[in-house]
This record gives C-alpha cells, sequence and structure tokens, in this order.
C-alpha cells in the first residue's frame, strides 16, 4: 500500500495509453494489425516496468530538507532554502510542491528542476508574513520522474515544521548595517548638526582640521604648545520609551500590515537606534487598559526583551483611554524622558479629546505624537476628478488631509511635537526626529 501512495503516471504514460487504446480500436476493423498494437502495448508495459524499476529500487533515491531561520521577520522578505540531492545514478526531473503555513493563502509553491546524478541543487524562495504568532510548514513533497518520463515516485520530508514570527528584526538589522556603514542618508536618515554643545564634557584632545574653533581651550593649548580642543559627547542613559496605542485605530490595514505591526516594527528599529546611542529604551503598551510595561534599561539583554514582549502584543477593539496612561506614566515614570507615542487620529476632534492627557504628560517628559496619514486620500487627490462622484470623493479627501494638518498644528500650538507619516515612511521619520532631538539637547 505504501507503494501504490508513492507512485504517480505521467501525461506521457497516459499519451501512450491513449494511443494504445486508439491502436487497439483500429486493428478491430483491420486485423491484420493486432499482433504488431500487442507487440507496441507489451513494449509500453516493459518501459513502465523499467521505470518503475529505476525509481523503487532505492529507498532514498532523492533527499530533501528545508532551510530557514528560527525566527521570521513580520513584514519582511524570508529567504526559504530547499536542498535537493540526488542519489540515484543517472539525471532526474522532478518536481518540488512545498506545503506553505495557512496564513499565506498560496497554493503554487512548485519547483520544477532537473539535477544531475550524485548532485545538490539548491532552491531559494521567498515567504512575507504579515502577522506575527506562529506558522507551521507542511511537508516538502518532491515527485521524481522515472529515466523514461512514464512514472513519477513521491518523497515527503520535514513534515510539520514550526516557525514563529516575530516583529520585524530584518528591517532593524538594515538600519544597523546602514549606520556602521556610514549610508544611513541612503534610507533617508537625515545628518543633524548639533546646536551648542551637549551636556557631557568628555576630553580635551589635539586640534584636527575640521574641527569647530570654538572648541579650542586656549588654556591647555598654551602649556602644550599646540592647539587642544574640548571634545564633547551626546548625552547618555536617557530614557526613551515607546508608547504603543492598541486600540481600534490601530487596526486600519496598509500593505496588507496593520497600522499596529508597523508602529511594533518601528518600535524595534528606534529602541535598537537608542540602546546603540547608549540611552536606555523601554515600551508601554495600552488600549482601555495598560498592556504591558518594560521599564526603560541599557543592558545587553533590554533589546531581546523588546522584542519578546512586542511578539505577543494584539489590536484590541476598544476605545483608548489616554487618562490611564497618564496616570501611568505619572507613577511609573519619574525621570523626564522622551515619549514616542504611536496612535492615529482620523479627526481634529478625536485629537483634542485627548489634547489635555498630551499637554500635562509634555510637562513632565519630551513628548512625540506620531499618528498615520491616510493613503488612500493622498492617491485620491493626486488623481483628477472626471465626474461627480469623483468630485465629491476627492472634496472628502480634501477634508480629510486637512484634518491631519489642522490636528499636527494643535499640537504644535500646545508645545507637543509631533509627526504625520505614511507607514512605510514611519521607522525614517521616527529616527530622524529622534537624532533631532539629541541633536538639539531638548531631552
Amino acid at each position: 500500500m505504501k507503494f501504490l501512495r508513492s507512485l504517480y503516471f505521467t501525461k506521457y504514460f497516459f499519451y501512450a495509453a491513449l494511443a494504445a487504446v486508439g491502436l487497439f480500436v483500429l486493428a478491430f476493423f483491420f486485423p491484420a494489425f493486432l499482433f504488431l498494437v500487442k507487440v507496441l502495448f507489451g513494449v509500453l508495459v516493459l518501459f513502465v516496468g523499467v521505470d518503475m524499476a529505476a525509481l523503487f529500487r532505492h529507498a532514498d533515491g532523492v533527499v530533501a530538507s528545508r532551510s530557514m531561520q528560527e525566527k521570521l521577520s513580520n513584514g519582511s522578505e524570508n529567504p526559504v532554502y530547499l536542498y535537493v540531492e540526488n542519489r540515484y545514478g543517472f539525471p532526474v526531473r522532478l518536481e518540488v510542491i512545498e506545503e506553505l503555513p495557512f496564513q499565506f493563502q498560496k497554493r503554487d509553491a512548485s519547483f520544477r528542476v532537473q539535477v544531475p546524478k550524485g548532485e545538490t541543487h539548491v532552491i531559494e524562495y521567498q515567504v512575507r508574513p504579515v502577522q506575527r504568532g506562529v506558522y507551521s510548514f507542511g511537508a516538502t513533497n518532491v515527485l521524481v520522474n522515472g529515466p523514461l518520463q512514464l512514472v513519477r515516485r513521491r518523497y515527503q520530508f520535514g513534515q510539520g515544521q514550526q516557525v514563529p514570527v516575530y516583529p520585524s528584526f530584518i528591517q532593524m538589522r538594515q538600519y544597523e548595517l546602514m549606520a556602521a556603514s556610514q549610508h544611513l542618508s541612503a534610507m533617508g536618515i537625515k545628518k543633524m548638526r548639533k546646536v551648542g554643545h551637549s551636556a557631557e564634557f568628555e576630553q580635551i584632545r589635539s586640534y584636527v582640521a575640521g574641527d569647530d574653533q570654538r572648541t579650542i581651550n586656549w588654556k591647555a593649548s598654551a602649556r602644550k604648545a599646540e592647539l587642544m580642543v574640548n571634545h564633547y559627547q551626546d548625552e547618555k542613559s536617557q530614557q526613551v520609551y515607546c508608547l504603543i496605542d492598541k486600540g481600534r485605530v490601530m487596526e486600519m490595514p496598509f500593505a496588507e500590515l496593520s497600522l499596529l505591526d508597523y508602529a511594533i516594527n518601528a518600535t524595534l528599529v528606534l529602541s535598537n537606534v537608542a540602546l546603540r546611542k547608549e540611552d536606555k529604551a523601554g515600551v508601554i503598551t495600552f488600549s482601555d487598559q495598560i498592556g504591558s510595561i518594560l521599564p526603560a534599561e541599557r543592558r545587553a539583554s533590554q533589546l531581546q526583551k523588546i522584542l519578546e514582549l512586542l511578539y505577543n502584543q494584539t489590536t484590541k477593539f476598544q476605545e483608548t483611554d489616554f487618562q490611564r496612561l497618564y496616570v501611568t506614566i505619572r507613577s511609573k515614570i519619574k525621570q523626564r524622558s522622551l515619549l514616542l507615542l504611536f496612535t492615529n487620529f482620523e479627526t481634529l476632534n478625536g485629537a483634542k479629546r485627548q489634547l489635555p492627557y498630551l499637554r500635562k504628560l509634555a510637562k513632565h517628559h519630551l513628548v512625540l505624537v506620531i499618528f498615520f496619514e491616510n493613503t488612500e486620500t493622498r492617491e485620491l487627490l493626486e488623481k483628477p476628478a472626471d465626474t461627480m462622484e469623483e468630485l465629491y470623493l476627492k472634496a472628502i479627501a480634501e477634508k480629510v488631509a486637512y484634518e491631519k494638518r489642522q490636528i499636527v498644528k494643535e499640537f504644535t500650538a500646545h508645545g507637543i511635537h509631533s509627526v504625520l507619516t505614511p507607514p512605510d515612511k514611519l521607522n525614517i521619520n521616527t529616527i530622524n526626529k529622534y537624532l533631532e532631538f539629541k541633536a538639539r539637547g531638548l531631552l
């Protein structure tokens, strides 16, 4: 029975069988051809037997395995590798069919390759998860054609492989690598000119071309008989908290990801940048209730703690309670900190309802409200209106875009910093604002 479950016939076998049936019908009208038809049919049976013997004489004629990272990155392209080794004594044509997790909603992950004898072929493909959680991969099915291409044998490997999908650590590493190679400007990160000096003096060193002449230490220069300058460094150990709104406003989708997932990915990227700037990074999630609280720290394990905390966050379809958030921050965060609030406001009235709590927070902390531009309205505004319906939709889009701009003005008027950003520019705009605050010494 196991033998029969792994045996399949190719399209060439059915073509030959159909031709044999046609010849038998023809021989019914022309009996003289019957012997020849029987001979041809016997040859077909013999070829099928030879093909089956070649495929089934080895228990493991083909060996395949799947290789990927232990964790997948949400919203990013993750590579998956299939290694197919041909242990037969002849080249084989085969089809590899992957049973992908149901979350991908794909049933066409198949690859046709030819593998020479004794060699291993590598198949690479990409998967882009758009939800966090556990993904279960099914079997890797390998259908191997016999040397005569009449029958094929099925092998199955890697049944039931489970992989967790975490916030986008791939994006985090991209920014980290770009920073290390001094190419952040290629991703849109701006170089911020420092205003004045940071509060922390580091050392007195020799003057080199390009140093600010205003930093020359004349007393030290007189003692050393050469120009010496005061060297300053960015202030360190400042607290940076990412506040993530998990209310219903964050469930809106963009490019298959929810706004919550964009905020979570940006939190991971920004936290890594802050830790590398030797600041302390922390996270607070909230909705109608306070969710998770991770105090700001600068330990080596802090980034892993942030990653694990973000992995389990889900949207709650409730109205966000900013008053409860204010009370929690006042009781839990005693030191002046940078608070990056990821939320969304669609109307000016909605923003004004929360403004009193944001103003109270801004008295004790540096508050940055990050909310999202509605990209669909932008597309409507850029498209010409030819009909009355399109004109009506364009007018509504203009009203929505106008209210978003008014929210920014309202926050600015009350001394609250804000960023209105498309979801796909969230990482860049958030990092730029953080670096601007550091350069200006606002924290």
